[in-house]
C-alpha cells in the first residue's frame, strides 16, 4: 500500500496542483490529500471534470482528474473531443472496480473487465499503478514526460493501492448577492451574431472569451478572429466547466463563457459547481433560441424551462435577465466595474449567417496562440 502523504509530495513535486473529479472510495486518500490542500475541486459529474482541468490547464495548471472507472463513460466526449483535439494533457486516476476474483457491486462487473481496453480505445496511454513506492516514483516519471509532451496519461488504481488520508473539517460560506434584473421581453429578439459583437466589442486585454461549439465559435470567428478567444469543438455542454476551471486557475484575468441552450441543458449539474467555487472573474452567458442550431434547428426543450429560476437555484452571485442588446452591454460593464459570478441570459432569434466558414486555424493551434496570450507572450 502506497503511502498517500509520501505518494501525493510526490505530484506535488512535478507540479500537479489541481485536481478536479467525482469521489470512488478507493481514490478517497487521494481526494482527501487534494481537498486538504484546498487544490480540489468537486465536479457534479466526471464530463465537466475533465473540462474544468482542461480550463485549469489552459491557466498553466498542471491538473489531475480523479474519478471511479464506470464514470469514464461519462468523460468520453471531452477527453476526446477537447483535450485530444486541442492537445491539453490531464493525468487521470481511475478506479478499477469490478475487478476480477474481488468482490463488488453488480454494475460494476462489465467496467472492471473493459476499463484498461475503453482507456486503449481512446488511446490514452496507461497503467495499473504500483503498491511499491520507488516503482510508482517511476510510473510517475514516465506519465510526466508524456504530460509534458502534451499527452494524457491514466493510472488505474486497485482496491487498497492508496493509503489513509483524514479529511480535514472543511465549511464554506457561500455569499449570495443575486442581483436579478428583469424586463419584459421584446417582440423581436436580437441575432445571436449581434450578441456576439457585443461580447467582442466589450472585451479587453484582461477578458478571456470561451464559446461553445458549433455555430457560436463559427460566428464569433467570423466576426474577428482573436487570439483571446478560444472556439470549442466537441465536448458539448461543458464551456462553462472549462470556463470555471481557467477563471479559478487565473483569477487576474476576466473569462466569458457563451453556452447554447442545447448545450447548458445537457449539462446542467455544472451550474452547481459553478455556483459553489463562484469565481468572480467568470461571466457565464447563455444565447437562448430554442433550437439546436448546427444540426438543423431541431427545437430543444428550451421552451419549457426557466433559466433563471434554475440559476436561482444554483446561487450564482449575479443574475441579469436581458432583453436587449443594450441590456448585455450594461451588465457586461458591472461585470467588468463589480466583479462577481455573473449569469447573463438573452433570449436569441433564430438564424445563421450567409456562407458562415470554418475556422482555418486548427484546435491546436487556436489553444496554443490562446495560452501565449493569457502568459503574455504574443511571439
Amino acid at each position: 500500500m502506497l503511502s498517500m502523504d509520501t505518494f501525493g509530495k510526490e505530484l506535488d513535486a512535478l507540479g500537479f496542483n489541481f485536481y478536479s473529479g467525482v469521489p470512488c472510495s478507493f481514490l478517497k486518500s487521494m481526494i482527501n490529500y487534494a481537498i486538504n490542500k484546498e487544490q480540489f475541486v468537486m465536479s457534479a459529474n466526471e464530463g465537466d471534470a475533465v473540462a474544468i482541468c482542461a480550463g485549469a490547464q489552459l491557466g498553466g495548471k498542471k491538473t489531475v482528474f480523479l474519478c471511479q472507472n464506470s464514470g469514464i463513460t461519462n468523460a468520453v466526449s471531452p477527453l476526446t473531443s477537447l483535450n485530444q483535439i486541442f492537445e491539453i494533457p490531464v493525468l487521470g486516476f481511475v478506479s478499477l472496480r469490478g475487478e476480477e476474483g474481488i468482490a463488488d457491486e453488480p454494475q460494476h462487473e462489465l467496467m472492471g473487465k473493459i476499463t484498461n481496453d475503453l482507456l486503449d480505445t481512446m488511446k490514452i496511454a496507461n497503467e495499473v499503478l504500483s503498491t511499491d513506492l520507488e516503482e510508482a516514483k517511476q510510473q510517475l516519471k514516465r506519465a510526466n514526460n508524456l504530460i509534458e509532451q502534451g499527452e494524457s496519461f491514466f493510472f488505474i488504481v486497485k482496491k487498497n493501492t492508496l493509503g489513509p488520508v483524514k479529511l480535514l473539517s472543511k465549511s464554506k460560506e457561500t455569499e449570495v448577492i443575486s442581483v436579478t434584473v428583469k424586463s419584459e421581453f421584446p417582440s423581436a429578439f436580437p441575432k445571436r451574431i449581434e450578441a456576439l459583437k457585443q461580447v467582442q466589442d466589450a472585451s479587453d486585454s484582461d477578458i478571456l472569451i470561451l464559446a461553445t461549439t458549433g455555430v457560436t465559435g463559427r460566428e464569433l470567428y467570423e466576426l474577428e478572429d482573436k487570439v483571446n478567444q478560444l472556439y470549442m469543438v466537441g465536448s458539448m455542454g461543458c464551456i462553462s466547466s472549462l470556463g470555471l476551471g481557467l477563471a479559478l486557475a487565473r483569477p487576474d484575468k476576466k473569462v466569458i463563457a457563451i453556452d447554447g441552450d442545447g448545450a447548458f441543458l445537457m449539462r446542467m449539474g455544472s451550474i452547481t459547481t459553478n455556483a459553489y467555487y463562484s469565481p468572480d472573474n467568470l461571466y457565464h452567458l447563455l444565447l437562448d433560441n430554442g433550437m439546436h442550431e448546427s444540426t438543423g434547428g431541431q427545437e430543444t426543450v428550451s421552451a419549457n424551462v426557466d433559466f433563471i429560476k434554475i440559476v436561482e437555484g444554483a446561487r450564482y452571485q449575479r443574475i441579469d435577465a436581458l432583453s436587449t442588446l443594450q441590456d448585455l452591454q450594461l451588465s457586461l460593464k458591472q461585470w467588468k466595474q463589480n466583479a462577481g459570478l455573473t449569469f447573463g441570459y438573452l433570449k436569441t432569434s433564430p438564424g445563421i449567417k450567409e456562407d458562415l466558414a470554418r475556422p482555418k486555424v486548427k484546435p491546436f493551434e487556436v489553444k496554443n496562440r490562446f495560452i501565449n496570450y493569457i502568459s503574455g507572450d504574443q511571439n
